[in-house]
């Protein structure tokens, strides 16, 4: 019994450290705050327009991985500074890739989106 309750516990500690992190991406980042309404935004066009069920999965995986990117790029612009607080090429480029990173999704989640809703848009 010790140690499931020591295992849950556990599992509630990393929760709150993720959800911890998840508040910082917010309030540290602007493009986090964008993508965030980017997503409340779709999901109300997708209510608006009712889309399938395989398109809500669509939406749903693509949405989440943005945001995911966006906290990921934060963590690694964090662990940057922290080990290159002048500016060094290598913490530069890093922080560029994981950039990148999160372009590529934003491009692919546009696409998604203008596949999705237009023509049910024009329709």
């Amino acid at each position: 019994m010790e140690k499931r309750d020591s295992f849950i516990k556990h599992q509630l500690v990393s929760f709150s450290y993720a959800i911890e992190g998840i508040v910082y991406s917010y309030k540290k980042g602007t493009h986090f705050k964008i993508h965030i309404i980017a997503a409340v935004i779709v999901v109300i066009l997708g209510f608006v327009y009712s889309i399938s069920s395989l398109e809500w999965l669509i939406v749903v995986l693509i949405s989440s991985s943005v945001i995911a990117a966006e906290a990921i790029n934060t963590a690694i612009e964090e662990t940057c500074d922290v080990l290159h607080p002048e500016h060094h090429p290598g913490a530069k480029l890093a922080k560029h890739c994981a950039a990148g990173g999160v372009l590529i999704l934003s491009i692919a989640a546009l696409l998604i989106g203008i596949i999705i809703f237009t023509p049910k848009i024009l329709g």
